[in-house]
């Protein structure tokens, strides 16, 4: 089994010295990244923040979780993201998705495709990044990018390329990932509420709903699904450390009803990889469990501190 790995978000940092001291902290603690989200709304770019983050720190992973693919040109990108990976010294985890918030697309006059052409954008695009990072010119004609003899500056430390992280909730998304990905991310599927908005598909947080979605990683990955890691993050909601699980999570469930009109049950709710509610000794054993069942070892932890514990039982093992 793999090793577990333990991530987590540095977006809510006001200014530079309080995101060195929570990076700092973050490696001290046994952290692995610092996974930043890449959304047009109040939080800072991703670029910036991670190198800031990456200077203040001596092995820390820094990382996207995810880029949107339709906001930046893939060669451009690939431009920032081995500069990144340079002067991190290789620290660099490449996360990168087809994009889903339809408001900051329509924000700034950027269409808002349909899914299946997001995911043919982003295969290509991944299909560019790889050229940019290999050892000699290449060009590339796709539907949606062009490149002709273009031999991209500078290369990343990392060899071939960093590890690209892909997540999704869906079949074509997550197939994309088997066969691209070195770090697939299992994510609920959306769904939209009665005013058009994204909302959350609640049947896809569960624990059977995973394993369908780790068969469709499998298929499409082959021989080399077992070099994948698996991520998990808590999509469920906020993460809660209570010694009374099963009333916090029939709160889960009563929320999760009124919002998406969806039932779940409180066992269903305790078993998601999508939901983390319990003592630390119950979280402890859950994140075994879900290695041991699921084969996930890296996670995604929403509050640093809270869930230290948690990290510093199993990180590494």
């Amino acid at each position: 089994m793999r090793p577990f790995r333990f991530l987590t978000d540095p977006s809510g940092q006001p200014d530079g010295p309080a995101l060195a001291a929570f990076a700092r902290r973050a490696e001290s603690l046994g952290y692995s990244a610092l996974m930043m989200p890449d959304h047009l709304v109040r939080q800072y770019a991703p670029i910036p923040l991670l190198t800031a983050a990456a200077m203040a720190t001596d092995s820390l992973r820094v990382g996207t979780f995810v880029f949107n693919n339709n906001l930046r040109h893939p060669a451009v990108l690939a431009q920032d993201l081995a500069t990144l990976d340079r002067l991190s010294g290789g620290r660099l985890d490449l996360g990168i998705g087809a994009g889903w918030n339809e408001p900051e697309h329509r924000a700034i006059g950027i269409p808002f495709e349909p899914i299946g052409t997001r995911i043919a954008k982003l295969a290509e695009a991944l299909a560019v990044l790889k050229g940019c990072f290999g050892e000699e010119k290449f060009s590339f004609a796709g539907e949606h990018y062009t490149i002709t003899d273009y031999d991209a500056q500078p290369k990343p430390v990392q060899r071939p390329h960093p590890p690209i992280f892909i997540g999704g909730g869906g079949k074509r998304l997550l197939t994309l990932a088997g066969r691209e990905a070195q770090i697939v991310g299992l994510a609920p599927r959306l769904t939209k509420d009665a005013q058009g908005a994204p909302a959350l598909d609640t049947p896809s947080i569960t624990l059977a709903a995973a394993e369908e979605k780790i068969g469709w990683v499998r298929a499409a990955a082959g021989e080399r699904f077992d070099q994948i890691e698996l991520n998990a993050y808590p999509s469920g909601g906020p993460m809660v450390l209570t010694h009374d699980a099963r009333a916090e999570a029939a709160r889960r469930a009563d929320d999760l009803r009124e919002r998406t009109g969806a039932e779940l049950t409180v066992q269903q709710i305790l078993e998601s990889p999508h939901v983390y509610i319990g003592s630390v000794k119950e979280l402890t054993q859950k994140i075994l469990d879900l290695r041991e069942r699921l084969g996930i070892s890296s996670f995604l932890f929403d509050d640093m501190e809270t869930f230290a514990p948690v990290v510093e039982a199993l990180a590494g093992r």
